[in-house]
């Protein structure tokens, strides 16, 4: 890897080469909005915003933002040329009646069974559940994009001690670190991110983790 990238850019990046022609892809808040600036060259993909909004771009630069183009927690979006708006109704619809390919979320937990806690911290105000309830059981693919270690603990844990989003497990999670599947409901190193070594993903990690006897680095 020529570029020193930060953390963000790294899960972004890795995350962008899981998506597949003319998938239909939900991005969540926070870092899964940044995949959308780094999908492969002549890959075609439909980003859709659970507010209403299939056709979403890239993020837009500073001073072409529009104020009715935003993501689900508000942040501008750029719309793409054909991009269609609905409503919350039909776009709900479009997840619960599983037609979203695949969902990228972010994360504050993600168990070793790969049960993920990402919509509240009891005690803390909670402005509303979202749509990740119903991304993580209704999407045919689920993503978590977050990084390994929060204040000095890992967040891929054993058990999750925050709220689950769903008793569904999800199929991949991409840290700056590592990339995480579940086969077979355990929590199993699948690449390494460059420069990191499988001993700093183990030590960084408070789930157990199957370690394949070669783990390759990302290409990113």
């Amino acid at each position: 890897m020529g570029e020193i990238m930060d953390a963000q850019t790294i899960i972004a990046r890795r995350v962008a080469l899981e998506l597949r022609q003319g998938m239909l892809v939900n991005l969540g808040i926070g870092i899964p909005t940044l995949i959308a600036n780094y999908v492969p060259e002549g890959l075609h993909v439909f980003f859709q915003s659970e507010n209403g909004l299939i056709g979403t771009g890239p993020i837009p630069e500073q001073g072409l933002e529009h104020p009715l183009l935003t993501d689900a927690g508000g942040r501008p979006i750029s719309a793409l040329p054909g991009a269609c708006t609905f409503d919350s109704a039909t776009s709900f619809g479009l997840i619960r009646g599983g037609h979203v390919d695949m969902t990228v979320l972010g994360g504050l937990q993600v168990d070793g069974e790969g049960h993920l806690a990402n919509w509240m911290i009891p005690g803390k105000m909670v402005p509303g559940m979202g749509g990740a309830m119903d991304l993580v059981t209704g999407a045919r693919r689920v993503v978590v994009a977050m990084q390994h270690v929060a204040k000095g603990k890992s967040k891929i844990v054993k058990k999750c001690t925050l709220p689950l989003t769903s008793a569904r497990v999800i199929d991949l999670v991409v840290t700056e670190m590592a990339v995480i599947g579940f086969p077979g409901g355990r929590a199993t190193l699948i690449e390494t991110a460059p420069g990191v070594s499988v001993a700093d993903v183990v030590s960084n990690t408070e789930a157990e983790l199957i370690v394949p006897a070669a783990v390759p680095a990302m290409a990113i």
